[in-house]
């Protein structure tokens, strides 16, 4: 498993983030700096998943799952049952916006899009559209800390923004033992740390907020069978979400037909 990690990461250490979100090739990985604890995971439960969601930004709140799913013409807003998977409710995006990553702030939703640089806050109960935000960066994930916005661009910078307004408040670059973690894609946080995965791998960092440095990795690789990824068009990794209360942390990716309650292995 710690093997398949070195391989995976990162993009992050030698490549640009030129482009997010299609299916373009993954950028040849380099080999992770330092010792970095690398966990494991154990599945808890598996649960179905949309296999027609292009997942982008998935949270968890309340007993339900809200997630964001991208391309043009297909991107939406949905909230969805845990146990069965059904889109209880959608709101579909215009076909010009390709939609991202995913935060909960107060009694709104924040929902980012890739190019257009433009984000949009929606009511939590209707999905009625609230108002919209601008953003000089591409937009990939996005987490809420209870207090700041935390937004990723695809680079190794994490950006901190007033939820009301989206003004940038502050930043922090990625590193892991001094070299920057590029490729940062879905965000959540979690007990007080950022999870972000690496685009393109089975790679999840672990992050200080404070510094930006990483605590630790953690090698979700063979999370999809390899009976599900052969049986059906699946593309990578890209949802986190945690339920706080409940302690859960949960994983799918774009187009999976599952999504797993996992539990990290210490290493």
């Amino acid at each position: 498993m710690h093997r398949t990690l070195a391989l995976l990461l990162t993009a992050s250490l030698a490549c640009s983030a030129e482009s997010d979100n299609g299916t373009d090739p993954a950028p040849a990985p380099a080999e992770p700096p330092g010792e970095i604890p690398i966990y494991g995971y154990k599945v808890i439960a598996a649960y179905p998943h949309d296999p027609g969601a292009f997942t982008q930004g998935l949270l968890y709140r309340d007993g339900f799952l809200y997630e964001s799913t991208g391309l043009n013409g297909q991107s939406s807003l949905r909230k969805v049952a845990l146990a069965t998977g059904e889109v209880l409710q959608i709101h579909a995006l215009e076909a010009r916006f390709f939609a991202e990553g995913l935060a909960h702030f107060a009694n709104r939703l924040i929902q980012l899009t890739w190019k257009s640089q433009q984000a949009f806050a929606y009511d939590i109960d209707s999905f009625e559209p609230l108002t919209r935000f601008t953003y000089a960066t591409a937009g990939w994930g996005l987490t809420c800390d209870g207090e700041q916005l935390i937004m990723s661009d695809g680079t190794a910078t994490l950006y901190f923004r007033n939820p009301f307004t989206f003004e940038e408040i502050s930043r922090v670059e990625v590193t892991a033992q001094g070299r920057p973690i590029r490729n940062l894609n879905e965000l959540e946080w979690v007990e007080g740390e950022i999870f972000a995965n690496i685009w393109e791998t089975d790679t999840i960092a672990r992050i200080d907020p404070a510094s930006g440095q990483v605590k630790g990795w953690i090698d979700a690789s063979g999370l999809l069978s390899t009976a599900d990824r052969q049986s059906r068009r699946v593309d990578v990794l890209n949802g986190i979400a945690y339920d706080a209360k409940g302690k859960r942390l949960f994983l799918t990716g774009k187009w999976w037909p599952k999504l797993y309650h996992i539990e990290l292995v210490n290493p």
